[in-house]
């Protein structure tokens, strides 16, 4: 008998958990589609004054100025120019953390909208065009408006929120510390402690109204390296006479290649090493005593990455060592594998799919690019995800890609980005409390 009534007991609780449940997120899909032209209007506001990372300090400055109106407890100077702000629901739950990243790209702008950057800015000592051109701005605009829902139902609210607004996510300048490593490094994750991140990245090669996930690894770790070749310098007319570090250079660059070609098993695990930067020489008749080259090496198996690091290496050596010169390497990570933790991805894909419907929702191959998300997956739960920006109608082949000047989002999934942090967000909460409940 006691059984029963239990057991009737726990079915009420859970419609009533349920119903309730339901008009949060009514009330979430009405907000967001209200907040809409506010969040392109920051969105335009923050694409048309872009900041490089470390220096996004007006910025930083405008997303306190938002959080601290919304009664969000607020912490500027975190990793620099970090903004971090905690939303206490009026019920106890789990912390979730949301994350958006806040700097730009020394690149040039060449797409004709009205809000076009005209924008300079210091990059590595050099006055270098600043340009959005990753979609950061879009992150920023999302969240603030993310952050505004949610402190809207803050009563309702089943634990806590903690919103990240993480710069330098593109890297930090020479010499300095930067993103998320470093917010990680100065206790982001603490005080209140957090249970699980959610974040995720405007992409112009999908269509708006969609979502791609991966469970696992899902951006490849990053490694940058440097090679510097010493030889002997000579007049360009007797080569004879000298070692010269830019042939050797020019085979170490195609001997490199072969690592991906001969020792990775493709099939299992995607990887890159590119050169990005040779510099040598000062006139065309003098071969040069030293030359220095850099490049990056993208893996998504930390035993790919190993031997990826080893054979590089080897093969630098060796040629080097064939021609007469000699080689120095330094390689050094940038940021870890970005990985989905499964548990929590089988969790919160039905939060996906029934936020931009079941039809709107992919499974992504594999991304070659990297992302410091990886920092905070590495300390507690995360799931990372893209999110569509290319126009309806529009062949993918035709946009722009990532980094480029003619990158352009579509601004209309603003209001589905909106949805989806949100409910990840109260779903979470729901989950953890059905399991309290229950034990």
């Amino acid at each position: 008998m006691k059984k029963t009534i239990f057991t009737a007991t726990l079915f009420s609780f859970v419609c009533l958990a349920s119903a309730q449940n339901t008009a949060l997120k009514s009330k979430i899909g009405q907000k967001a589609e209200s907040l809409e032209s506010k969040v392109i209007s920051w969105r335009r506001d923050f694409h048309q004054n872009p900041e490089l990372g470390n220096r996004e300090f007006k910025t930083a400055e405008k997303i306190a100025a938002h959080l601290r109106s919304l009664g969000i407890e607020v912490q500027t100077g975190v990793a620099k120019t970090g903004v971090v702000g905690i939303l206490k629901g009026g019920k106890p739950g789990p912390v979730v953390a949301l994350r958006a990243d806040i700097d730009a790209l020394p690149v040039k702008e060449r797409v004709n909208i009205p809000f076009a950057s005209k924008a300079e800015g210091e990059y590595n000592g050099k006055t270098v065009p600043v340009m959005h051109a990753c979609g950061h701005d879009t992150h920023i605009a999302i969240l603030m408006g993310t952050a505004e829902i949610l402190a809207s139902m803050k009563s309702e609210l089943k634990g806590t929120v903690k919103f990240i607004f993480q710069p330098a996510e593109e890297g930090p300048p020479e010499g300095e510390e930067g993103g998320a490593k470093l917010m990680v490094k100065e206790g982001v994750l603490e005080n209140p402690k957090v249970d699980v991140i959610f974040g995720l990245h405007i992409n112009a090669q999908t269509e708006v109204g969609k979502i791609k996930y991966r469970t696992k690894g899902t951006m490849a770790a990053s490694d940058w390296f440097t090679i510097k070749i010493k030889g002997k310098q000579t007049h360009g007319a007797y080569p004879w006479l000298g070692i010269d570090p830019i042939t050797t250079a020019a085979q170490i660059v195609m001997g490199i290649q072969t690592i991906v070609s001969r020792n990775v098993n493709i099939t299992e695990s995607a990887a890159v090493i590119s050169v990005g930067q040779i510099n040598a020489g000062v006139r065309s008749n003098v071969i040069p005593e030293e030359l220095t080259m850099t490049g990056t090496i993208r893996s998504l198996d930390p035993k790919v990455q190993d031997m990826m690091h080893s054979r590089l290496k080897q093969v630098v050596n060796s040629i080097a060592e064939s021609a007469g010169a000699s080689a120095d390497i330094n390689i050094t990570n940038q940021t870890l594998i970005t990985y989905n933790d499964p548990l929590l991805t089988e969790k919160m894909v039905p939060t996906l799919e029934a936020t931009a419907g079941k039809d709107n929702v992919y499974i992504t191959p594999a991304v070659t690019g990297a992302e410091d998300f990886s920092y905070y997956q590495e300390k507690i739960p995360g799931l990372y995800f893209f999110l569509g920006g290319a126009p309806k109608g529009k062949p993918i082949s035709e946009t722009a890609p990532h980094h480029t000047p003619d990158f352009y989002i579509d601004e209309s999934g603003f209001v589905l980005g909106m949805k989806v942090l949100s409910n990840l967000t109260v779903d979470y909460m729901e989950m953890q409390s059905k399991d309290r409940s229950t034990k």
